[in-house]
Formats: structure tokens, C-alpha cells, sequence
């Protein structure tokens, strides 16, 4: 998963297709609870491009996409949002391969 270094290129990879934000922080105990899972949704939404986001580095972002909860996922295409999973919950393997699934229809 690649990892969002600037606001710059935030707004430079919103505009590709299919691009799925994943708002984490070290801290966040439900983020590492998704972690050893990621490595797969990836491998199997390979039509889709995953970046990671430090919510504490962006936070200015996360309020602008209303993420105030984490781990939570924004999903863009061509510049348009085009769905999020956003909550303070803790997201099991099969809750976000649904979210996913709902972006592909």
C-alpha cells in the first residue's frame, strides 16, 4: 500500500481511477486490527489503487472528507468520490470486501 505524503498529491491521485483512501494512525488499535488482512484485499481489488493515510498528518483532510473515526476508507474516481466506509468502529475483512464490492457495481 502506498502511503499519502502531501495534500499535493492527494489532489493529483483523486483524479485517477479507482483510488481507495485507508485513514489509519500507529495508535489506533482497529487499524492494526485490519492490518494482516490488507495485503489480501489488496491482492484481490488489484483494479483498485490503495493509499495509506496518517490521519494525524492529515488531519485538515480527514475533517474536509468527514473522517472522524479510524480505520476508514474514502474511494475515488476521476475526481469524484465515489463511495466511503467511514466509522470509529472496527471493520472485519468481510465488512470492507463489501464496501469494496458496492465500488465495483
Amino acid at each position: 500500500m502506498k502511503t499519502l505524503q502531501s495534500i499535493e498529491e492527494y489532489k493529483q491521485i483523486i483524479e485517477g481511477e479507482n483510488i481507495i483512501l485507508m485513514f489509519s494512525a500507529d495508535w489506533c488499535p482497529d487499524c492494526r486490527f485490519i492490518e494482516p488482512f490488507l495485503p489480501e484485499l489488496e491482492q484481490q481489488n488489484s483494479e483498485f489503487t490503495f493509499y495509506y493515510v496518517d490521519r494525524d498528518q492529515f488531519i485538515d483532510l480527514c475533517a474536509e472528507l468527514n473522517v472522524f473515526g479510524i480505520p476508514s476508507f474514502v474511494a475515488f474516481n476521476n475526481g469524484k468520490e465515489i463511495g466511503s466506509f467511514v466509522s470509529k468502529d472496527r471493520k472485519t475483512q468481510e465488512e470492507i470486501q463489501a464496501f469494496i464490492n458496492d465500488l465495483k457495481n
